[in-house]
C-alpha cells in the first residue's frame, strides 16, 4: 500500500471517527448544554451517525475513540502567540471581539500595519478537519461548533419541532458562523443599499458596499470571468458546488415563467442562477481560512480561541471604552486597548455583551441589576429570513438527485480528497438561487420578496435505514411528526426548492435572562405575527408548484407529495389554510438574524450605531457585524458581514490616521 493510499486511509477512518461521536444528540428542554456521551446499546458504543457506518465498518470497524475531543484537538487549527510569547499582553491598540466572519477580516486587515497590535478573542475553537467538508454542513447545527439557541416558545409557530420551539444555532469557532452554514454567497439588491444610505447612512450604498465585496472575493465562476462585478484578486473563495442536473431543469423553469439565467449577484435584473458558495477545489473556505490563517504568525496579530468577554471596560466619567473583561481556562483577565474596542460577536452575542456591559434599555438593564451606561435600543429590533422546508416533489426517474445512502461510497469520498469533486462537494445539496417577486409584493424597484432555493433532493434526502437524518435534525422537527409526513417517501428521488421570505413585516426582539454572562440571552422571533407574511409564503408555495408543472420538471414525473402533518388535520389539503398550517409547523430559520444592533442616523430612535458603526454616547467602543444591518435585505448575511468587516477596517484606519 502506496503511502497516498494509506492518507486516504487514514483520514476516511477518522472521518469515521468523528462522525460516530457526534452526531444524534439530543438538546435538552433548556437548550443550554448538548450531551457528548455516546449512546450505548448491550453496553457496547456504536456509531450514533449512520451516514459513516459504512465507512466505520470498511475503515475502523472496532475504533471508537475513548475521548473524541482529543481526537478533534490532534485535527485542529492551531492559533499559538506568536513569537513563542506564552502569554498574551496586557494592553493593545485593538481589542476585536469575536473571529466570526466580521471579526475575521477586521483583524487581518488591521494587523497590517506592522506597527499596530491587535488581539482576538473569540469563545470557540479553531477549525478541524472535518469542517471542510461542505457535505456535512448540517451535522455541525448540533455539535460543539454551534450555540446552541433556542427562540423562546411562541404560540402558531414551529409547532413540528421538539417542544415546539425554533432552533438557532449560530456558529462558536474560529471563523464564526462561516465555519458551519451553507457558504451561500450572496449580496443583496442595489436598490436595497440605495435606501440604507438614503434613511442617513452615509457611505452605504450599493456602489460604496460594491467595492468592499470585490476586494474581498477571489472568484473562480465560469462565464463571469469579465464580469465588471466580480472580484478576482481578494482571500475569500467564491466557486460553484457539486451539482445534479436538477437544477439545469430549476433554471430551466424558471426561464419559461420569465425568469432569465443570469449571476443572480449582479445588479441589473432579477432572475435564477447557479448557487455562489465560499469554497475552493470542493473545500468549505471560512472566514478564518480566508483571512485569519495565513496571518497568524504575525508577530502583532494575537488570537485567542476560547476565551469568553463578559464586560466591556468603560470608564464613567468619560464614557470611554478602555478594555474588555475575559474568562480563559477557567480565569478572569481584563485587557486594556490603547484605541478601541471593536465587538464582532454576531446578531445574538453582541448584543448581550453590550447590555451586560451597561448599554442598553434602561427599564431592562435595572431590572436585571446592570449599572446603566448609555440607554440604547439595545436588542429591540430582530429580524430573521425563514423558509418552509416541506415541499416535497417525488420524480419517477432514478438516480438524478442526491439520496445520502447512495452517495456515502468509499469512491466518492476518494473522489473528493483527490480531486475536491462530486457529491461530498454539495453544499448541503443547495444548488440554484432564484430571486422571484410575488403578486403580493407593491415594492417599485426590482427587489424581490422570495429567494428560492433548489435542492438537489428534498428533505427525505437524509433518511432511510441508514440515513443520518442530519437535516431534519438540525431543525429540530419531531421525528413523530416527519415520519407521518413523510414517511412513505423517505429515502427517494426527490426535487424541492426552499422559499425564503426576504422582507418580513414581522419584527421580533432580544433581551437579557439575566446577568450572567454565560446565561443565553431571550430571543423573541414573533414569526409571522404579521398577516402578510404568511401570505407571501403561500404565494411563493404557489409558484413552486408552477414551477414543478414545466415540462422541465414534467418529464421527470414531479408531483407533490400530500404531507400528513399531524397539527393539520382535518384541513384540505393544497388549501391556502393547509398550506399557512404547514408553514406554522414546519417554520425553520435560515440563520440570518439582523439588526440588534442598528445602524442608523442620530434621529433614529432605533439606532444602537452610527453610520461609521460607533457606538452612541460611548467613545472608541464599535459593533462590526451582521448586527448593524437595519432592515432584511435580499441576501444571507455571510458574504454582507464580511463586507461589514473590509469597510469598518477602512473606517477605522482613517479615524487613528
Amino acid at each position: 500500500m502506496n503511502r497516498g493510499t494509506v492518507w486516504v486511509y487514514l483520514i476516511l477512518s477518522l472521518i469515521a471517527a468523528w462522525a460516530a461521536t457526534t452526531s444524534g444528540q439530543n438538546i435538552p428542554k433548556n437548550g443550554n448544554k448538548i450531551p457528548t456521551k455516546t449512546k450505548t446499546q448491550n453496553g457496547k458504543s456504536f456509531p450514533q451517525n449512520p451516514v459513516m457506518d459504512m465507512l466505520m465498518q470498511t475503515m475502523a470497524p472496532n475504533f471508537f475513540p475513548m475521548n473524541p475531543s482529543d481526537l478533534f484537538d490532534v485535527l485542529r487549527d492551531r492559533y499559538p502567540l506568536p513569537g513563542g510569547l506564552r502569554a498574551p499582553f496586557t494592553e493593545y491598540d485593538y481589542i476585536i471581539v469575536g473571529a466570526g466572519s466580521a471579526g475575521s477580516v477586521l483583524a487581518s486587515r488591521l494587523s497590517e500595519d506592522p506597527t499596530v497590535t491587535v488581539l482576538v478573542l473569540e469563545a470557540g475553537k479553531p477549525e478541524n478537519l472535518f469542517t471542510d467538508i461542505p457535505a456535512i454542513a448540517p451535522f455541525f447545527q448540533r455539535t460543539e461548533y454551534s450555540w446552541p439557541y433556542f427562540m423562546e416558545p411562541q404560540k402558531g409557530v414551529c409547532r413540528g419541532m421538539v417542544n415546539e420551539r425554533c432552533y438557532w444555532p449560530r456558529g462558536r469557532a474560529v471563523g464564526g458562523t462561516s465555519v458551519i452554514n451553507y457558504m451561500i454567497y450572496t449580496r443583496g439588491r442595489p436598490e436595497e443599499w440605495d435606501r440604507i444610505e438614503a434613511e442617513g447612512n452615509y457611505g452605504w450604498s450599493y456602489r460604496d458596499v460594491l467595492k468592499y465585496y470585490m476586494k474581498s472575493e477571489k472568484a473562480d465562476l465560469d462565464g463571469l470571468e469579465n464580469s465588471p462585478y466580480r472580484g478576482t484578486s481578494g482571500e475569500l473563495n467564491v466557486g460553484y458546488p457539486f451539482r445534479t442536473p436538477l437544477v439545469d431543469r430549476f433554471l430551466e423553469a424558471g426561464r419559461i415563467l420569465g425568469y432569465p439565467t443570469i449571476d443572480y449577484n449582479s445588479p441589473e435584473q432579477l432572475g435564477f442562477g447557479y448557487l455562489q458558495a465560499t469554497m475552493a477545489n470542493g473545500r468549505r473556505v471560512s472566514a478564518a481560512k480566508a483571512f485569519l490563517h495565513k496571518n497568524k504568525e504575525r508577530p502583532n496579530l494575537h488570537i485567542l480561541p476560547m476565551s469568553v468577554v463578559s464586560k466591556v471596560l468603560i470608564d464613567p466619567t468619560t464614557r470611554a471604552a478602555y478594555g474588555v473583561q475575559y474568562v480563559r481556562n477557567r480565569m478572569q483577565f481584563e485587557v486594556r486597548a490603547r484605541r478601541e474596542v471593536i465587538i464582532s460577536a454576531g446578531p445574538i452575542a453582541s448584543p448581550q455583551l453590550l447590555m451586560l456591559s451597561g448599554i442598553g434599555p434602561k427599564s431592562h438593564l435595572s431590572r436585571h441589576g446592570i449599572p446603566l451606561v448609555q440607554d440604547l435600543p439595545v436588542g429591540m429590533t430582530l429580524y430573521d429570513h425563514i423558509t418552509f422546508p416541506g415541499l416535497v416533489f417525488t420524480l419517477n426517474v432514478t438516480n438524478i438527485s442526491l439520496i445520502e445512502t447512495r452517495e456515502t461510497t468509499v469512491s466518492n469520498v476518494i473522489n473528493w480528497l483527490q480531486f475536491g469533486d462530486g457529491p461530498v462537494a454539495t453544499t448541503g445539496a443547495s444548488e440554484g438561487i432564484g430571486y422571484i417577486k410575488t403578486p403580493l409584493s407593491d415594492d417599485p424597484d426590482p427587489i424581490p420578496d422570495i429567494e428560492l432555493i433548489s435542492i438537489g433532493g428534498s428533505i427525505v434526502s437524509d433518511g432511510g435505514p441508514g440515513g443520518s437524518k442530519a437535516v431534519r435534525r438540525g431543525m429540530f422537527i419531531r421525528d413523530e411528526l416527519f415520519d407521518a409526513a413523510y414517511g412513505s417517501v423517505d429515502e427517494t428521488d426527490t426535487w424541492t426548492a426552499f422559499p425564503m421570505l426576504l422582507h418580513p413585516k414581522s419584527v421580533g426582539y432580544l433581551e437579557l435572562k439575566d446577568n450572567n454572562p454565560f446565561s443565553f440571552p431571550r430571543m423573541y422571533g414573533n414569526y409571522l405575527t404579521d398577516p402578510r407574511d404568511v401570505a407571501t409564503f403561500v404565494a411563493s408555495i404557489r409558484f413552486i408548484q408552477a414551477l414543478a408543472e414545466t415540462e422541465p420538471f414534467q418529464q421527470l414525473g414531479a408531483r407533490l407529495h400530500p404531507a400528513n402533518y399531524t397539527t393539520c388535520r382535518g384541513m384540505v389539503f393544497d388549501s391556502d389554510e393547509y398550506w399557512e398550517c404547514a408553514v406554522r409547523t414546519l417554520t425553520a430559520t435560515l440563520h440570518h438574524q439582523i439588526a440588534t444592533c442598528r445602524m442608523g442616523p442620530q434621529t433614529d430612535p432605533y439606532a444602537v450605531v452610527d453610520p461609521e458603526l460607533r457606538v452612541y454616547g460611548v467613545s472608541r467602543l464599535r459593533v462590526v457585524d451582521s448586527s448593524v444591518i437595519p432592515r432584511p435585505l435580499s441576501m444571507h448575511t455571510n458574504a454582507p458581514a464580511i463586507m461589514i468587516g473590509e469597510k469598518a477596517a477602512d473606517m477605522i484606519k482613517a479615524t487613528w490616521g
